[in-house]
């Protein structure tokens, strides 16, 4: 089943070896050491800083050297060794996936052309195939954009069943500053699935919308920072005083909301966010590297988008998806939350149709910061291109890091989730 299909061909899109911003100019397969001094020889001659950073020519270095360009805080892996990741290494790249352009590709071809930066499958949590491109290896971390939003959707649930916040509590109730803002009436469960009643705009393509004003608050964007009158990212959520639909009304993907939930969920804890979730989630995983979060000037982590990890750690959150919140042995979280973040709810299915999400991704729908496009298949996705794909018809877990020119190349968003569910069917 294809769950994806292409609205219109992006103007900008990179599809082809011959394209100049393509990968196979900087193609490095996994056993090949990429040179540090080479590295820092690319940045100073290109000269990659917070104004260029996400162009299409920068963010190949960029998204896999965030801790150079903005503040981050260490989401540390703990002291035990990490856990094992067997290997069973195929040979796949000559497997022949259909295109959107109906088109056949090798997925050699087509990790090409979608600007992939790494490549991970595993299967019956074995790594079957492993690859890496821009100078990226496996000890590499890399910005995960909005497949942040999926930890704080777990770590939520953590919480919950542990009974430090009620899922269905107002945010207003950690927050009370909030209650004469958009968020008034927003509870856990509307902000995880965004369902909340805050008008906010993300519109990727549409540089002053506020999806980039916020991103600014953490000097993304620093030709909108410079005349902000928003010193951190609390301060920012604060001053959204608008509604554009009652609670729970419909559908709206919003990026703030997750921020808002971490912001709620440091007052009922009194913890710091990225100690949460280093504590709950990272550390369980037993994982080989330390992620990094970027911060705002308070300390406070965007955990809209602003995680980094390596592809195998990302692959050891996809396997606990899976296995139903348990990883290798030890659970972190209950095999209900998983289950009902599968299922959705009926009527929520039927909002989530009418938007172009919807449109997009039919018979789906979004819950607890995460995609399910299938009874099959959930998915966590960022912008760029950044993936990971759980099948449990098949076992597989599908990790993709990208580069995409455009935050939404349509194109290359849509022969990504063509390859990775063909992949996840095929091996």
């Amino acid at each position: 089943m294809n769950i994806f299909y292409l609205n219109k061909r992006s103007k900008n899109s990179c599809y082809g070896a011959q394209d100049k911003h393509c990968v196979n100019d900087f193609r490095v397969r996994t056993n090949v050491e990429y040179s540090s001094q080479r590295a820092r020889w690319r940045r100073k001659m290109t000269k990659i800083t917070t104004d260029n950073w996400l162009s299409s020519a920068n963010n190949g270095w960029s998204f896999q050297n965030i801790q150079s360009l903005f503040p981050t805080t260490r989401i540390k892996r703990g002291s035990k060794a990490p856990s094992i990741l067997p290997a069973d290494l195929q040979s796949i790249g000559s497997i022949q996936i259909d295109d959107v352009e109906g088109n056949k590709q090798s997925l050699d071809e087509m990790l090409s052309s979608t600007q992939t930066d790494a490549f991970l499958v595993l299967k019956d949590g074995k790594i079957l195939f492993e690859e890496y491109f821009h100078g990226m290896g496996p000890d590499s971390l890399h910005l995960m954009n909005s497949i942040t939003k999926s930890f704080v959707g777990v770590l939520t649930g953590i919480l919950s069943e542990k009974g430090i916040i009620d899922i269905n509590d107002k945010l207003t109730q950690y927050l009370p500053k909030f209650a004469d803002t958009g968020f008034s009436d927003t509870t856990f469960q509307t902000a995880l699935d965004m369902a909340s009643s805050v008008k906010f705009e993300e519109d990727y393509a549409e540089p002053l919308c506020d999806f980039w004003n916020e991103a600014a608050v953490v000097g993304w964007r620093p030709d909108l920072s410079e005349g902000s009158s928003h010193g951190s990212l609390h301060d920012f959520a604060l001053s959204l005083k608008e509604k554009e639909q009652e609670e729970n009304e419909g559908y709206h993907y919003r990026t703030v909301l997750t921020n808002v939930i971490a912001l709620a969920i440091q007052e009922a804890t009194n913890l710091r966010f990225q100690d949460l979730l280093e504590e709950h989630i990272w550390q369980k995983l037993s994982p080989e590297q330390d992620a990094v979060i970027v911060v705002d000037k308070e300390g406070f982590p965007y955990v809209g988008a602003g995680m980094n990890a390596c592809a195998r750690d990302l692959a050891r959150f996809g396997q606990m998806i899976l296995d139903g919140g348990v990883f290798q042995g030890q659970r972190i979280i209950s095999e209900s939350w998983i289950e009902s973040t599968w299922k959705g709810d009926d009527g929520y299915r039927e909002r989530f149709a009418k938007t172009d999400h919807g449109l997009m991704m039919p018979g789906g729908h979004y819950k607890n910061q995460m995609w399910i496009p299938s009874s099959e298949i959930m998915m966590c996705i960022g912008i760029f291109g950044q993936t990971i794909l759980v099948n449990k018809s098949t076992d597989v877990v599908v990790v993709k890091f990208s580069s995409f020119p455009e935050p939404a190349n349509e194109l290359m968003f849509a022969n990504t989730f063509l390859l990775t569910e063909a992949i996840s069917n095929l091996v």
